[in-house]
């Protein structure tokens, strides 16, 4: 929905199964035009649609992108960011690092990608930017301590990037549409934090892509540099940059000075755990995160010491066998948690990141036109934690939106 600041907000729809255009659509069916009713009666209510590489091809089937494109007008609804991170299945099975598969050196991840650019210049309403995002190039683990393999994977995925960048601007010349690819750092993808990222534009990006350009395009260096910080931007994820413990208005401040934008900001929270001295309340801590170290998603842990280092440990369940290290001083845990809450049994969230990014965009709406909550963890909830999804969505949103209410009254 278009807020008061220009700003866009939605839910991103990863939040339900449905790996096939037809649940998909389904899914869809079910929950919008209820989300609308409550949320938005009298206007047209923003969508953050998630498509699987086998939806997103058979969207292009027949009429069904017509037809899909016709039942979004008739409904009141406009979508306006998508989620190409996760490629293929993302429910009811076992996700973890298979989430990074097929990574940015592949065919398959630019061609997945280019599709969905297709689709969103179908949908996007005219004036209005269209986002897409994507996952942080591969998976850190995967590369191990092999400097070439790092080098080779930069190399290539900022040659995929390049060329995504060309179609984008074909778009743009086309239709008059203009589509931005918002990579999104996280905790072991093989860009994790705002430096990581800012290495990689300049080192990598830039340089292999303006070359690319140049040949393809005919574009002078600084031309090229406009399309590519244009069409390649960041997507913010607050719990991802919660996890490397930094603060908001830092980051924001060190990829604007990098001249890189932020496409999409995903309002979410992560699992937050001050650990007690003592090893008999440590082992209580550990009792009350159990129930969340589940088997689908990756749920990665970044330890703080009192000197301000950090440890990472790649899955709860590995993280907890460390629980009474001496020196740990906070949890942080890659859980998408609810936003309208800040404690969980006893265990906290980082809540308080997300305000601060709501309050920094009440006074900075150019930092972003899109914001998505972002809470996909429903169905692998602790029992206690799960309600009825549609209300689910509904408070998040409610929430946000008083929360940015409360800023503009300040």
């Amino acid at each position: 929905m278009l807020l008061p600041n220009g700003t866009h907000l939605t839910y991103c729809t990863n939040i339900h199964p449905g790996e096939n255009w037809e649940d998909v659509f389904a899914s869809l069916k079910t929950y919008l035009p209820k989300l609308k009713k409550q949320l938005s009666p009298d206007a047209q209510f923003g969508v953050g649609l998630r498509l699987s590489n086998l939806a997103s091809q058979e969207l292009l089937i027949s009429d069904n992108l017509p037809a899909f494109k016709n039942w979004l007008d008739a409904e009141g609804l406009y979508v306006f960011t998508m989620n190409g991170f996760p490629y293929g299945g993302f429910h009811h099975q076992e996700v973890k690092d298979a989430v990074h598969k097929p990574d940015w050196t592949t065919q398959n991840r630019l061609a997945y990608t280019i599709r969905l650019a297709y689709i969103l210049a179908e949908l996007i309403p005219e004036g209005m930017e269209g986002g897409i995002s994507t996952s942080p190039l591969s998976y850190k683990p995967w590369l191990g301590f092999n400097k070439e393999r790092f080098k080779e994977v930069f190399e290539v995925s900022a040659l995929h990037l390049a060329m995504v960048t060309e179609e984008l601007l074909f778009l743009k010349e086309s239709k008059g549409k203009t589509i931005h690819l918002d990579i999104e750092p996280e905790p072991d993808g093989l860009l994790e934090n705002s430096q990581e990222v800012i290495h990689f534009y300049q080192k990598w990006l830039l340089y292999i892509g303006c070359k690319r350009l140049a040949c393809t395009k005919g574009l002078s260096p600084d031309d090229a540099v406009t399309a590519l910080l244009n069409h390649i931007r960041v997507c913010y994820d607050v719990c991802h940059f919660a996890l490397a413990y930094e603060q908001p208005h830092e980051a924001f401040a060190k990829l604007q000075a990098a001249g890189i934008q932020i496409g999409k900001i995903q309002l979410s929270s992560a699992l937050k755990a001050e650990l007690p001295e003592s090893e008999v309340a440590r082992t209580e801590l550990a009792r009350k995160l159990q129930p969340f170290a589940e088997s689908t998603y990756l749920h990665q842990v970044v330890e703080r010491n009192g000197n301000g280092q950090l440890h990472f440990y790649s899955d709860l369940p590995q993280a907890l066998h460390h629980i009474q290290k001496p020196t740990a001083r906070e949890w942080r845990t890659h859980f998408h948690v609810p936003l309208f809450t800040q404690n969980y049994n006893g265990l906290q969230s980082t809540q308080d990141d997300v305000e601060t990014v709501l309050n920094y965009i009440s006074e900075h709406p150019e930092l972003s036109q899109h914001l998505e909550v972002e809470t996909y963890t429903w169905e692998v909830l602790p029992e206690g934690l799960k309600t009825d999804l549609t209300t689910s969505i509904a408070r998040e949103l409610e929430w946000v939106l008083q929360q940015i209410q409360i800023k503009e009254n300040a």
